[in-house]
C-alpha cells in the first residue's frame, strides 16, 4: 500500500485493515512504519464497501473506487487538522477483506451484536 501527502512522492507504508465483531459497524485502517506506533483511523464498514463502486464520504474519510487512471486501486483520503493523506490499496485486497467481514457479520445484522443496555451503562454510568 502507498501513502501520499500533498507535494510529496507516494511512499510504501505498512497499512492494515482490521475488523472487530465487538464494533460491527466499523473498520480500522492502521498506518505506520515498522519502527513506529501505528496511526489508526476508524470509519464505517459500509463506507468502505460503497467506496468499491462509487466515491463516498463527506467528512474526514473519503473512499474513491477504481478509476481508469488507477484501475486496480481503491483510494482512501484521510483528512485531519494536521493535513491530508491519500492511501492507495489494491481493490482486490479491499474486496477480499470485506468478504471476510461479511462472512463474520452479514450486512444488516450488525445491530444484533450491539448490547444497547450495556452501551447506555457505559455512556451514562447508570443502568437503563
Amino acid at each position: 500500500m502507498h501513502v501520499s501527502i500533498p507535494e510529496e512522492r507516494p511512499v510504501p507504508l505498512l497499512t492494515e485493515l482490521h475488523y472487530d465483531m465487538t464494533d460491527p459497524y466499523a473498520v480500522r485502517l492502521s498506518l505506520g512504519a515498522p519502527a513506529t506506533r501505528p496511526v489508526d483511523w476508524v470509519f464505517a464498514r459500509a463506507l468502505l464497501a460503497e467506496g468499491l463502486y462509487r466515491p463516498t464520504g463527506t467528512g474526514d474519510v473519503l473512499v474513491i473506487p477504481r478509476h481508469r487512471c488507477h484501475p486496480h486501486s481503491v483510494r482512501i483520503v484521510l483528512r485531519s487538522a494536521a493535513g491530508t493523506a491519500l492511501v492507495e490499496i489494491a481493490a482486490s485486497e479491499v474486496a477480499a477483506f470485506l468478504r471476510q467481514t461479511f462472512a463474520l457479520v452479514p450486512p444488516g445484522t450488525e445491530s444484533l451484536l450491539i448490547d444497547v443496555d450495556h452501551a447506555v451503562t457505559e455512556l451514562t454510568g447508570r443502568s437503563g
